[in-house]
């Protein structure tokens, strides 16, 4: 199944969490409404630039979860292709077969610069440290990768980083939920085969309710 990510030309607002996107705004549309890519659950996703055709293919291939991201031409009047959002270990694995291109390495050593850019290292630690401190069993690292995608400023996730400045507990347990949710359980897999988030999210429920307890 492909799934669409839409960049706007418009002023928009996620119909599920309310959040004033903006214009430029990556959403994705269901039902006649519009999600931010963190309520579509596809926020977890690295953005791969149009251009490299090799790059692309081995990326869409090796990832689980894809979407192409689209942008209204006004000057041709259709939707024209910007790229794919793709896993990142798959877009690593890509990059790792394409690395005897030097172009290639150009673009993983600007997407690690941009990355870098990205973070404020300070919140970042800070939240890994909370999230250590409310599962102290997960594994090893894994705090890391949780507090850095829900630390990373990036155009198409909204919210979540705004809001959990003070670390708050609630806010930590959604940014661990959400990780496992795509690292740990078939969520990825089931929404790629089609089936609608809400009906994704119920089937893997209890799966994260066990690790969750498992890393407390």
């Amino acid at each position: 199944m492909d799934l669409k990510v839409f960049i706007t030309n418009q002023d928009s607002t996620c119909d599920e969490c309310g959040e004033h996107l903006g214009h430029h705004a990556w959403i994705t549309l269901a039902d006649n409404k519009a999600f931010c890519l963190s309520c579509a659950d596809l926020d977890h996703l690295a953005f791969l630039p149009a251009g490299d055709a090799a790059l692309t293919r081995r990326s869409d291939k090796y990832s689980t979860l894809s979407a192409v991201v689209l942008k209204w031409s006004r000057a041709r009047k259709r939707y024209e292709r910007q790229g794919l959002l793709v896993e990142e270990s798959a877009l690593q694995r890509a990059e790792q077969e394409c690395l005897a291109d030097e172009d290639a390495r150009d673009h993983r050593r600007e997407r690690e610069a941009e990355r870098r850019t990205e973070m404020d290292h300070e919140y970042v630690a800070g939240f890994a440290k909370r999230v250590r401190e409310l599962f102290p069993h997960c594994p090893t690292g894994r705090e890391q990768v949780v507090a850095e995608h829900a630390c990373q400023k990036y155009s198409g996730r909204v919210g979540r980083s705004a809001g959990a400045k003070s670390l708050d507990e609630k806010f930590i347990l959604l940014a661990v939920i959400a990780h496992i949710r795509h690292a740990e359980t078939r969520y990825d897999q089931l929404l790629s085969q089609g089936l609608d988030r809400p009906l994704a999210r119920d089937e893997v429920r209890d799966e994260i309710d066990e690790v969750l307890d498992r890393w407390k």
